[in-house]
């Protein structure tokens, strides 16, 4: 209770400034080498090199597979009010198996991915929340006991035992040494086993010292040794070990950097590849190892193995969706849009590509076409990109493109969920219509955390469905009709996430979170008539905020809100749409016992909830705890409406009187839909049983559905 107490006061992150220089060490090997792996034609290569150096093996004295060792050293400079942090890497040295940039790995190797803070109540690893020893919650996840006791002055430092009440949650074995004038921790040793409610993962260790500053009664980390043991999938395979080792030193305490010095939350130092062995000789706390050393020179010479080289393309091709052609310094792909089969094109095929770093650190090229053999028509786009500056990050471009799109599942609504837009090009499009795309956009980071950007887009609207909108909507039915529409649009953005960091890979920028702070976004649509034959003014605005956090012993939850309104009379096409999802599969951001294009809305309001209790539930249930499931809740909510001059703006039937398909929109009552499930099924399969609770008069809807998903999942 006491250590608990004076948490706030012993955690260094509550100083108000200190900064401090570290040392970083990192590697990877392969371990647990069975037979049958061993004896594979492709692994038999590197085991041959591997045999050559008797001095690299593992605790158990069996053959271990080096593939990444690097070192690091950099400056990292921290502050409470606003709580802002920086980290220079000055140097790196880095050696892998199948890496093709230096630049983004040596981002990923410095201290700022490898922080163990054990004053926090949760200790985000491999993107888990651990349940801290000293968490507030202490009592409802371990058990203690006093081991020993040694004199320090007028008082004692104690050592103190813990383990975890409920074997299966994800909390600590070991045991913490405290000073017992400030109740401060002097020293920790925390293991995760194997029972704990986690995949492929053995073992998790933990060993952190600390010492305290001279110039201040502050306990700081010193040393940080973390060993991660990842299990073999199957007998067949081999498993992983990571070691991490961390060394800080130098620290200076309450000497603040002004706000704008944190602009870059990782900074890499412009000569940080030139270096020589005496310069690591001189930065490094401890001497190598001679099994260290060896790993070095081994990982170089297995990096050349043609082998390795195969296997590193075709990993690469099932991460990123493309092929790499060295030679013309392209990426082909992507694979999961290779292929499609649907009513009006047929068999559809599409090949893209896109530039990668070698051929230009400014320009990016892509590009795409595919054709039908129904329609017999042949669709296209093509782009540049062209990067102005990486501090501050901005960005601009220009792209086409002349294809076959579907109302209600656009790129745009869909997001960055790849394998649900190749899948909706599959089956019946209903309300496809042709769209020529032209688009101009600049992006900048304005300040950290502050993104604005701007976009000039001109569009042409060519419907395959029967569709008809008012010219002169006052008419009324005397007004002239028109079936296809131009529209030019101003689309302003801003987005503010608060602490997000970003790293640079290749020509790409990639998000790696703000912890558990909300993201904000902001937009605004000016539609400009007359220009570029533009056939409507109008304007949009619309607002998203989304946030993922711990809600202490229970879980983690994720909310996503958006709101928008449109005071607008245009065709319903350029209306608010929200996802719906007729596929079998779960699908994160859709409303998935909405069919596709069943609502529209000029006001709206959206809410997805997903709380995961993350085992907090099922851990404690003896006949399936061993199951390692974790069970969710999910809760959808869609309230808007539609002005009654933009249901005046669709005639009900044509000039001779056939009826013209229009759209159905909200009552007084939300659409609603709630979930619940479980998660880890066979560690990657999850199922959602989802309930729809109004609207169920519509035609084609079910009131309910079991829908599946799979991921890797730890």
């Amino acid at each position: 209770r006491k250590i608990v107490e004076n948490k706030n006061k012993n955690n260094v992150e509550n100083l108000a400034a200190y900064q401090y220089k570290s040392y970083n060490k990192i590697q990877i090997d392969i371990d647990n080498l069975s037979e049958k792996f061993r004896n594979r034609k492709a692994v038999k290569k590197m085991t041959h090199i591997v045999d050559q150096y008797d001095a690299v093996k593992g605790e158990d004295g069996q053959t271990i597979i080096p593939i990444f060792i690097s070192e690091s050293v950099s400056d990292v400079f921290t502050q409470s009010d606003p709580k802002k942090k920086k980290e220079i890497i000055n140097k790196t040295k880095v050696s892998g198996v199948g890496l093709t940039d230096g630049s983004f790995v040596s981002q990923v190797v410095g201290s700022s991915f490898q922080q163990y803070n054990f004053y926090k109540n949760y200790l985000n690893i491999l993107e888990k929340d651990f349940v801290s020893p000293i968490a507030d919650s202490w009592k409802v996840y371990y058990d203690f006991y006093l081991a020993d006791s040694v004199a320090n002055g007028d008082s004692h430092d104690y050592r103190i035992e813990f383990e975890p009440r409920q074997k299966q949650d994800l909390a600590f074995t070991g045991y913490f040494w405290v000073d017992g004038l400030t109740y401060a921790l002097t020293q920790m040793d925390a293991t995760v086993n194997k029972e704990a409610n986690l995949n492929f993962i053995d073992k998790i260790k933990i060993q952190q010292s600390y010492d305290q500053l001279e110039d201040n009664d502050a306990w700081v980390p010193s040393k940080t040794r973390v060993l991660i043991d990842v299990d073999e999938p199957t007998k067949q395979t081999a498993g992983m070990l990571l070691k991490f080792y961390s060394a800080n030193s130098d620290y200076v305490v309450n000497q603040p950097k002004p706000s704008k010095f944190f602009d870059a939350s990782i900074e890499l130092n412009e000569h940080y590849m030139d270096h020589d062995s005496t310069f690591w000789q001189k930065s490094r706390p401890e001497s190598l190892t001679l099994s260290e050393k060896l790993s070095f020179q081994l990982v170089d010479s297995l990096r050349v193995l043609p082998v390795v080289k195969t296997y590193t393309e075709i990993l690469n091709i099932l991460v990123n969706g493309y092929k790499k052609i060295d030679k013309w310094n392209i990426d082909i792909g992507p694979y999961l849009f290779l292929y499609a089969n649907n009513n009006i094109e047929g068999n559809r095929f599409r090949l893209g590509f896109r530039t990668d770093p070698g051929f230009s650190k400014k320009w990016i090229l892509h590009g795409y076409g595919a054709y039908g053999t129904r329609d017999q028509k042949f669709k296209y786009g093509a782009g540049v990109d062209y990067i102005f500056s990486r501090k501050p990050w901005t960005v601009g471009g220009f792209s086409y493109s002349k294809d076959l799109e579907r109302l209600g599942l656009t790129a745009e609504s869909i997001g960055s969920n790849t394998l649900f837009g190749a899948y909706s090009r599959f089956g019946t499009l209903r309300r496809a219509y042709w769209q020529e795309d032209y688009s101009f956009y600049l992006k900048r980071e304005i300040v950290k955390g502050f993104t604005g950007s701007a976009q000039i887009r001109h569009r042409k609207f060519d419907p395959l469905f029967s569709f008809q909108f008012l010219e002169n909507p006052e008419l009324g039915d005397a007004s002239p009709r028109k079936s296809t529409y131009d529209i030019t649009e101003l689309n302003l953005e801003t987005r503010f996430a608060k602490n997000e960091t970003f790293l640079q890979n290749d020509n790409e920028r990639i998000s790696m979170g703000n912890g558990n702070r909300p993201t904000l976004t902001l937009r605004y649509t000016l539609g400009i008539k007359n220009v570029l034959n533009s056939d409507f003014h109008y304007h949009k605005f619309a607002l998203n905020l989304k946030q993922s956090f711990r809600v202490g012993a229970l879980g983690r939850t994720d909310y996503n809100l958006t709101m928008g309104y449109i005071p607008s009379t245009i065709p319903y096409p350029l209306l608010y749409t929200p996802l719906g999802n007729q596929s079998l599969f779960y699908v994160e951001n859709a409303f998935n016992l909405m069919n596709y294009f069943e609502f529209i809305s000029d006001q709206y309001a959206t809410l997805a909830v997903e709380h995961n209790f993350q085992g907090f539930i099922l851990n404690r249930i003896p006949a399936i705890r061993k199951l390692k499931w974790r069970m969710l809740a999910t809760g959808k909510v869609f309230y808007g409406g539609v002005s009654q001059s933009n249901k005046d703006f669709i005639p009900s039937t044509d000039a001779i009187g056939n009826p013209i398909p229009t759209f159905n929109y909200l009552g007084n009552t939300p659409y609603v839909e709630l979930g619940y499930g479980v998660d880890n099924i066979f560690k990657f399969g999850r199922v959602d049983f989802v309930h729809r609770l109004t609207y169920l008069n519509n035609p084609n809807v079910s009131p309910f559905a079991i829908k599946i998903s799979f991921w890797f999942n730890l």
